[in-house]
């Protein structure tokens, strides 16, 4: 049986052709995420980047240039990409988080995924349209202000921390603060004989001596991806004590490999150990539309483009960042953070108590794409981007604000039409590589 809807064969075939690999690998992975993509349009749309570029490969965007066209992008901005992490000088920061689909490319692209995701979780919080659109500009209006707030300040190290928040994002970062490491410890590990090592609670996978051998080269390998501060403390920092397989059940890590490994913390205490994800990475949602040689060569693979991304676009980001390989084979390493507590929309259901939160999330945004550029260690945007938005924006301010704006209200129709045509097409099994039952 085959779609006989042209949008619903271009949903199958951008979302096989975009997972091809994996779903031939743990097909089972790829159900359960498609049953929770199936669970209404907004989680449709979380595990559906791929199709969003498609569609962003054919629209005109009038907002770029040889400039603004090359910008350090999120990937996947959506309104639930934010939260907290502890940064590598050790403060609680709230931000956008999850840089798996980090590129350069389009500004506006950031933006109008924003803004259709927006759209969609207001839709479903049942707020009008006109409030919707109220909401939109508020966050648009916040990001252009931090953009003109930069180009004033190129030095800006604007950050969210406890000293500067208040309402809902000073809550978050509140009940990151109250973490303890020893919690997640405790979740995950157990102490045997004096020495800690992973709980076998039915989620993790042991290791045969030769994929042991494999994930511990890999590991040492990473080593020297991270800053230069954090090997000078080896000699017992790093030290690993225990090697585990997982894998993701997110609705964007479905059907990734994934290990974790349990090292010496910062001394020899127990409670100081700490537990690192290895995390085989994808290929970024927007580097299938970007047609520009200088980036693709520019990465060896697609850890290494995710790590760079990721520290271009968070300055002071986790200090266990760094990437490696498995058999050819990409992969991520970061801390698995008790410290880590993403945004919730749950309670947020009225527009005056989401206004001052999406002021915040517009100033993060413009973080994102104007706190790395001429200066950073790299050549891939050798300019201001902050200029270079402003430049492009600023004589057609408004109609900037419309159109983004219109376009997440358009594409949020689109989504929820899509999300029907993907529910059916998979419970017919017209996706053929991942079986519905």
């Amino acid at each position: 049986m085959t779609a006989t809807d042209p949008r619903q064969q271009h949903i199958v075939s951008t979302l096989v052709e975009a997972h091809q690999d994996l779903m031939g690998a743990d097909p089972l992975a790829f159900r359960a995420r498609f049953r929770k993509m199936a669970a209404d349009p907004y989680a449709f749309y979380r595990g559906s980047a791929s199709l969003f570029y498609t569609d962003m490969g054919e629209l005109h965007d009038r907002w770029a240039d040889e400039r603004t066209g090359r910008v350090w992008i999120h990937g996947d901005l959506h309104a639930e990409n934010f939260g907290t992490y502890m940064s590598n000088e050790g403060r609680l920061t709230f931000d956008v988080n999850d840089f798996d689909e980090a590129y350069v490319g389009h500004f506006s692209w950031d933006l109008r995924r924003f803004v259709a995701s927006l759209t969609l979780l207001c839709w479903q919080k049942a707020l009008p349209t006109r409030t919707v659109r109220d909401l939109a500009r508020t966050y648009l209006d916040a990001y252009l202000g931090a953009v003109e707030d930069y180009v004033e300040d190129e030095q800006s190290a604007f950050a969210f921390r406890l000293d500067n928040t208040e309402g809902t994002i000073h809550s978050v970062l509140q009940e990151a603060r109250a973490a303890r490491r020893t919690g997640l410890l405790d979740s995950l590990t157990t102490i045997e004989g004096y020495e800690r090592q992973f709980r076998d609670d039915g989620s993790i996978r042991i290791l045969d001596d030769e994929e042991h051998a494999e994930v511990a080269d890999a590991f040492d390998r990473y080593l020297d991806t991270i800053p230069d501060s954090g090997r000078a403390r080896r000699r017992v920092f790093y030290r690993v004590k225990g090697i585990v397989g997982k894998k993701g059940f997110g609705i964007g890590s479905a059907g990734l490999p994934t290990y974790n490994v349990l090292i010496e913390g910062f001394d020899e205490a127990q409670e100081n150990d700490i537990i690192l994800t290895m995390k085989q990475s994808n290929i970024a949602a927007p580097s299938r539309i970007v047609d520009d040689d200088r980036v693709h060569s520019y990465f060896t693979d697609d850890g290494h483009r995710a790590v760079i991304s990721q520290r271009s676009l968070q300055p002071h980001t986790d200090p266990f960042l760094g990437y490696t390989s498995i058999g050819g084979v990409s992969f991520v390493v970061s801390e698995l953070s008790p410290y880590k507590r993403d945004l919730s929309w749950d309670d947020l259901t009225e527009p005056e108590q989401m206004k001052p939160v999406l002021e915040a999330l517009g100033k993060a945004t413009a973080k994102i794409h104007c706190s790395t550029d001429e200066d950073s260690d790299h050549d891939l945007v050798p300019f201001r981007t902050e200029t270079a938005i402003l430049a492009a924006v600023d004589p057609a301010r408004d109609e900037f604000i419309e159109d983004i704006t219109d376009f997440g209200e358009t594409y949020a129709d689109t989504v929820r039409q899509d999300h029907a045509l993907f529910v059916d097409a998979f419970r017919e099994g017209l996706i053929t590589a991942v079986p519905a039952a």
